[in-house]
């Protein structure tokens, strides 16, 4: 099994070198939640930050952004292969400007989700203000460089959307307002809805291409594994399902949007869950050591300001762990995650 991976993984990454001359493409832009935002919670008011050390240990001169890992994050390594720029800015980040912005733009706030409810348990941007935040955007592209080009790269974009873990581990599961208003297969319904119309919110606005996330096997978080005492300390199955039903309601509202509205293609990448529980359950398999912890501190419940660059525990290599903290890959199961991905994405936006 180890020697088909590495040898699909050669393959992946010839695509990649081809393609990256051959990319139409001309902006990657992001919503959603901390596995893909760049550092817009820097600019807020909220406890849910990551620019500060260890955080970026391993980024480009050893310096903290805002991403949530030691390093990259998925659309970084998304806009590089389609011959872009290495790193996709905040939308908030003062050191940015539109120019900057024509390539590539993110509007994602870490701990937000689907529901309005989960943005406000840490105080994060909800979906509604990031999509205001790209309306924003559209008028600024458009005084920089015209109505036509504007309108050439917002609908050929790549728009990268991850969102939902937050909404079940941060909201339902964690307060009870959610769960006494909606079973969980309701609460799933309930964020479905949500979901298709930020699908068709995002087409009136003019977006053509997407690639949506799924859930992982959020069970297997350490976070959920060092609460899981009854389990043993192992991945709470139980949430691992909730996410396999939520990817199945997921991929049927995806094609019945991609059905009803002409030109729209929304690829769902469902095969996120898969590739992070197979990585989980046969670590060895990617060059990983540690599953069940995390890098940062004590990996058992650290993130955000509980991973301190003072902790005598953190790990000193962050390649032999799959995640970097409680809740967050590190920057080489992106990677890896991002060259699983990239291939269908050139395929199916090139």
């Amino acid at each position: 099994m180890a020697y088909i991976y590495i040898a699909w993984l050669l393959f992946s990454q010839i695509l990649l070198q081809v393609a990256r001359h051959e990319a139409k493409v001309p902006a990657i832009i992001v919503f959603g939640d901390s596995t893909v935002d760049s550092g817009n919670n820097n600019q807020i008011s909220t406890l849910l930050k990551s620019n500060f050390k260890p955080y970026g240990r391993d980024f480009a001169g050893g310096q903290p952004t805002g991403r949530f890992s030691n390093s990259r994050v998925p659309p970084d390594f998304i806009s590089e292969a389609f011959g872009l720029k290495p790193l996709v800015p905040a939308y908030l980040d003062p050191k940015y400007g539109i120019s900057d912005f024509a390539t590539g733009v993110c509007f994602a706030s870490a701990g937000t989700g689907y529901d309005n409810a989960t943005s406000d348990v840490l105080n994060v941007i909800p979906l509604w203000k990031e999509v205001e935040y790209y309306k924003e955007y559209q008028a600024k592209l458009r005084a920089h460089i015209g109505h036509h080009k504007a309108r050439e790269i917002l609908t050929e974009a790549l728009y990268v959307i991850s969102l939902g873990t937050n909404d079940f581990l941060e909201n339902y599961y964690l307060l009870p307002k959610r769960q006494v208003e909606y079973t969980v297969q309701q609460y799933q319904d309930f964020l479905i809805g949500i979901a298709e119309k930020f699908m068709r919110e995002l087409y009136a606005l003019g977006v053509r291409k997407i690639s949506l996330t799924g859930l992982p096997p959020m069970g297997c978080l350490p976070l959920e594994r060092t609460i899981n005492l009854l389990g043993h300390h192992d991945c709470t199955e139980e949430y691992n399902s909730v996410a396999v039903e939520f990817n199945v309601k997921l991929k049927n509202m995806v094609a019945k949007v991609n059905r009803e509205l002409p030109g729209y293609r929304i690829l769902l990448t469902e095969k996120v869950y898969q590739l992070v529980y197979q990585m989980i359950k046969t670590p060895s398999q990617f060059g990983f050591d540690v599953t069940e912890k995390a890098c940062c501190s004590t990996g058992t419940f650290e993130m955000s300001y509980l991973c301190s660059e003072k902790s005598p525990f953190t790990c000193r290599d962050a390649n032999k762990y799959v995640f970097w903290d409680a809740f967050h890959p590190t920057e080489k199961t992106n990677k890896i995650l991002s060259d699983y991905l990239i291939p269908d994405l050139l395929k199916l936006f090139n």
